[in-house]
């Protein structure tokens, strides 16, 4: 690792397609970090089988952080020290938040039986099925449900009134749910704000000093993590002009999503963020 005591912590599943395709100029802004020595920590709602794709197209080598905030997934000797409580998912060592399937999939089904609340696991569909509700060819979508700790699931029929019923009992047995579109995902313990704490801490005595921390994502992607980081860089994806700006604070700046000058922007808010 570089000299070098900046950390971003991106949210692109906005920014990278289920495809893994990327948005113009994610890629070259990728390699711009890289070539500065800023590691570029991944927020992703997505699992590790279905990310790896990704991950080998843009050449990420830095950890990442899955199913929204159920785990932090290091790469082979990035660290030379390694954290007290991990456990091997893959190629990856895992530091855990969340408890590791079945526990979410029998979570769900008890949850969903105690509140009388009709839900479809993604487990639970056929391949064709399962392809054409995600919109994936089938081997990508089988990819994608192979979870280490959420469970992904679609309502039933359900009302406003019945998911609301379901989340408040959720958040009573310590069950996080995530909505993404019409898909849901529920995880026994997910927790973003510990992954964070447990991955500064990495970096932290990788640096020897204390790192700065970065948000990059959009505002639905990076609404908690803008919050846990020194800095939050909130990409806009409003493309009329009309539109209400986003705040801007000492600690928070707004940048137009799809413009030319998007990434440029954004390196250089990184590169002298400290400062400003």
């Amino acid at each position: 690792m570089r000299a070098n005591t900046t950390v971003v912590y991106c949210a692109i599943d906005s920014l990278i397609s289920l495809s893994h395709k990327a948005l113009t100029g994610f890629p070259e802004f990728l390699e711009a970090l890289a070539e500065a020595g800023i590691p570029c920590v991944w927020i992703t709602s997505r699992n590790r089988m279905h990310l790896d794709a990704s991950l080998r197209k843009f050449g990420h080598s830095a950890p990442f952080i899955a199913e929204n905030g159920a785990g932090v997934y290091l790469p082979e000797d990035y660290f030379h020290l390694r954290p007290a409580k991990t456990t091997r998912l893959g190629r990856f060592t895992c530091i855990p938040t969340a408890a590791l399937q079945p526990a979410a999939k029998d979570a769900l089904d008890t949850l969903a039986e105690d509140t009388g609340t009709s839900v479809v696991p993604l487990r639970m569909l056929s391949p064709r099925e399962l392809s054409q509700n995600i919109g994936l060819p089938q081997h990508e979508a089988e990819l994608l449900r192979q979870r280490d700790f959420d469970e992904l699931f679609f309502f039933a029929g359900a009302g406003d009134e019945d998911i609301q019923k379901f989340r408040e009992e959720a958040a009573k047995r310590n069950l996080n749910l995530h909505a993404n579109g019409a898909m849901w995902s529920l995880a026994v313990g997910a927790n973003l704000r510990v992954c964070l704490r447990d991955l500064s801490k990495l970096y932290d005595r990788a640096m020897r000093t204390q790192a700065f921390k970065i948000a990059l994502g959009t505002e639905e992607d990076a609404a908690e993590l803008s919050s846990l980081c020194n800095r939050a860089l909130m990409l806009s994806q409003r493309k009329d002009t009309d539109a209400e700006p986003t705040p801007q604070t000492a600690t928070r700046k707004a940048i137009p999503l799809f413009t030319p000058e998007t990434w440029d922007v954004a390196l250089e808010a990184i590169q002298t963020g400290r400062h400003r």
